[in-house]
C-alpha cells in the first residue's frame, strides 16, 4: 500500500466519520434549516455529501484508467448539483445516512488500495482549469468542497 494512499484514506475516514456522527445527531428541526452557501435544506446537503461527494469512485477510476473526464465546467457541475438537490429535496435522514455510510466506506477502501502511480494519473476537466491528478481530484471533491458543504450545514444548524 502506498503511504500517500494510506494517509489520504485515513483523512477520508476521519472526515466521513465526523459527518456521519453529525448527521446522526440532527433533529427533525435541524433537517429542514437552510444552508446559506447552497440554499438547500440541511437534509439535502447531507444527502448530497453522501451520494455526490463520497460517490465519486467512477470518476476516479476514469482518471486511473487514462480515460477522459466529462468536459464539465464548474457552472455545469453546480447546475447538476442544484438539479439533484431539487430532485432529492425529500431525502430522509435514513437515506442520507445510508449514502454517507456506504459511499464513505467504499471511497476509503478504494483510496487505500491506490498506488502512488495511480494517485499521480492525470485527466483534464475544465472545472479544474486543466489537468488534475487522481489525488488532487479526491482532495478537492472530498476534503475541500465537501468540507464547505459540511460547514454550511453546521452554520445553518448553529452548532
Amino acid at each position: 500500500m502506498s503511504q500517500r494512499a494510506k494517509d489520504l484514506s485515513a483523512r477520508l475516514r476521519s472526515f466521513g466519520d465526523e459527518v456521519i456522527a453529525y448527521v446522526e445527531n440532527l433533529s427533525d428541526q435541524d433537517w429542514t434549516k437552510t444552508g446559506e452557501w447552497e440554499q438547500w435544506g440541511v437534509g439535502v446537503i447531507a444527502w448530497h455529501l453522501g451520494a455526490g461527494h463520497f460517490g465519486i469512485r467512477d470518476w476516479c477510476d476514469m482518471i486511473v484508467r487514462g480515460e477522459a473526464l466529462p468536459p464539465l465546467t464548474m457552472d455545469q457541475i453546480n447546475e447538476m448539483s442544484d438539479e439533484q438537490a431539487r430532485a432529492n429535496a425529500g431525502a430522509t435522514k435514513a437515506e442520507a445516512l445510508e449514502a454517507l455510510r456506504a459511499n464513505s466506506a467504499t471511497m476509503v477502501t478504494y483510496v487505500a488500495g491506490l498506488t502512488d502511480e495511480q494517485l499521480d494519473c492525470k485527466a483534464s476537466m475544465p472545472a479544474f482549469g486543466g489537468e488534475v491528478t487522481t489525488e488532487q481530484f479526491i482532495d478537492f471533491i472530498l476534503l475541500q468542497n465537501a468540507a464547505q458543504h459540511y460547514e454550511s450545514m453546521k452554520a445553518a444548524v448553529g452548532r
